[in-house]
């Protein structure tokens, strides 16, 4: 793996972490058209450079995290259920999901699927989007914790999940959006974490992998940056149609290539 390499992932990750189009399918897929091989390092560059694109969050929503200690209460709720499955599939997940790649693009459209379902129930006024974050409750933290869990599945958006969740417990679509950010922060910190535990070695045996390391999470924290801000307005008055039509078209796209 190069600095080029790390440059491009970064990239990536810094737009894809926080949108509902699951960044670590993008990080896959990404690195399979630049025929770069899933070692371990490979797997665990692609968890560690999440680290940026959450410093993004921590520099954009600051204020709203330390001002809210109920907030960040209900958000640890909502992180433990996500904790406790990921700890226990931990093997799992990286030995078996991140290697099925038909499972990787079903989920991917699938999840493109229940956007599109979801909005046309909301235009159905089936659903109806109208509370605020300051309504959420610690049960329903606790749902949502549990919703952000199937996330496990790469393919399914970790943000993905968080905000279909909020809007069936009828959140507005950039409320929702926020607290996927929020709770991004515990979650993805702990699996970075979890992994650089596990996998130290992997860094210190080889000094260039340090500096790749720190390009690729540089850069995914100004793209996050960029990426955060945008999809608050947006989702302010758009909804998630365009984004379920992406994930199918780009999963046809990359069967025919792939295959």
């Amino acid at each position: 793996m190069s600095i080029f390499h790390s440059l491009i992932l970064g990239i990536v990750e810094g737009i894809t972490e926080f949108l509902p189009i699951s960044s670590t399918f993008h990080l896959i897929y990404t690195s399979k058209l630049l025929g770069i091989s899933q070692t371990e390092f490979q797997k665990f560059f692609e968890v560690f450079i999440q680290g940026g694109a959450i410093l993004a969050v921590a520099v954009l929503f600051f204020k709203e995290i330390i001002g809210d200690v109920d907030l960040v209460k209900k958000t640890i709720i909502a992180f433990i259920p996500t904790a406790l499955i990921g700890f226990v599939l931990y093997k799992i997940i990286k030995n078996i999901f991140f290697e099925a790649q038909l499972l990787m693009l079903m989920m991917f459209i699938i999840v493109g699927l229940i956007f599109i379902l979801v909005e046309w129930l909301i235009g159905k006024k089936k659903i109806v989007l109208n509370k605020l974050l300051k309504e959420f409750s610690y049960k329903e933290a606790l749902i949502i914790g549990l919703v952000q869990a199937l996330a496990i599945i790469p393919g399914v958006s970790r943000a993905g999940s968080v905000i279909l969740g909020m809007m069936f417990l009828g959140y507005k679509r950039d409320e929702a959006a926020k607290f996927s950010f929020i709770l991004s922060v515990p979650t993805i910190l702990a699996a970075a974490g979890y992994d650089f535990f596990k996998m130290k070695f992997l860094i210190f045996n080889n000094i260039n992998n340090l500096g790749i390391l720190v390009m690729g999470s540089v850069v995914s924290f100004i793209f996050a940056l960029i990426t955060v801000k945008w999809l608050v307005g947006y989702l302010q008055k758009n909804s998630l149609f365009v984004f379920g039509v992406y994930r199918i078209l780009l999963a046809i796209i990359l069967l025919q290539i792939l295959r």
